[in-house]
Parts: structure tokens; sequence; C-alpha cells
């Protein structure tokens, strides 16, 4: 089987308007963290002007943006839409350290409060040692999302 790689390079980013307003994340093997990063249009408003029941509960107001991190554990789910899928950018880093100074979630997994699994190449100066988890397996996300309208004559074979 083929190698699939990531083609959005590890950078937030938005999926387009060709899928339904809904995106399915599966982890699987080792825990991640998918980062949240508002829009750029929501960034040059009043963080008041643009702040809903929703977003309250998932990202903390982080000076004028709302920046924030879910922990995904291995074998989860994580679904989101609405403000979620067209007010924010998304990403998963593929890095073996994750920091966990802006996971919302952080309480929901007490095992992960006091990480300190840091490599010894890394000075202690560099990042808070406490924030930081150290993924040790392979990880391995499908994302799933719906289309609802193919063009007849998209694949030619």
């Amino acid at each position: 089987m083929p190698e699939l790689s990531n083609n959005y390079k590890d950078i937030p980013h938005q999926d387009g308007p060709a899928y339904f307003p809904v995106v399915t994340i599966i982890s699987l093997i080792s825990a991640l963290v998918i980062d949240f990063t508002p829009h750029q249009r929501l960034r040059n408003q009043n963080p008041d002007d643009v702040i809903t029941k929703e977003s309250e509960v998932i990202c903390e107001k982080n000076g004028d943006q709302k920046d924030c991190s879910l922990l995904l554990m291995p074998c989860s789910l994580i679904i989101f839409k609405d403000e979620a899928y067209s007010d924010y950018l998304h990403v998963i880093q593929d890095s073996q350290l994750h920091n966990l100074k802006k996971v919302v979630n952080i309480s929901k997994f007490p095992e992960f409060k006091q990480t300190n699994t840091f490599p010894e190449e890394i000075e202690s100066s560099d990042v808070e040692q406490s924030n930081v988890y150290r993924r040790t397996n392979t990880r391995i996300s499908l994302t799933c999302r719906l289309v609802l309208k193919v063009h007849k004559n998209l694949f030619k074979f």
C-alpha cells in the first residue's frame, strides 16, 4: 500500500468549500494535539464581537486571539463544524513534541497535567517542561470529509 503524506505540511489550514462544513478526525495509536487558530478575518475584529457561545466553551480568550488546542487520545474521534469549521484554521503538528500549554481539555487527562517526558537534547530554557508531551509512537490520524457534489468529468479513466 502506498504511503500517503500530509499535503498541508504542518501549516494551519481550513478545509475548502467543496466539503460539507463538518470534519471528523480519528486519532489512532498515539495521543496527539490539534491546534485551532482564528481565521485571519477574525483577528482584525474586536474579540468581543466574534466570540459566540460555542467558541467560549471551546477556546479561551488569549489576548486578542482565541488560539486553543485539544488533546486527542488514541482511538478518539473529534467532530468539528459550525464556527470551529468556518472561523478557525486547524493543524496537527507532525512533531514528537507537543505543547500542552493551550490544551483546553487537559483536566480530563490528569496523567498529562504534569507531563515531563522531555528529551535531554532540549534545554529547559527552550520550553516549559511541564507543558510538553513527547510522543513515542507513530502518529496516525484519519480525516473524513463529506463531498456533496462531484463533477461528472472529474475523474477520467
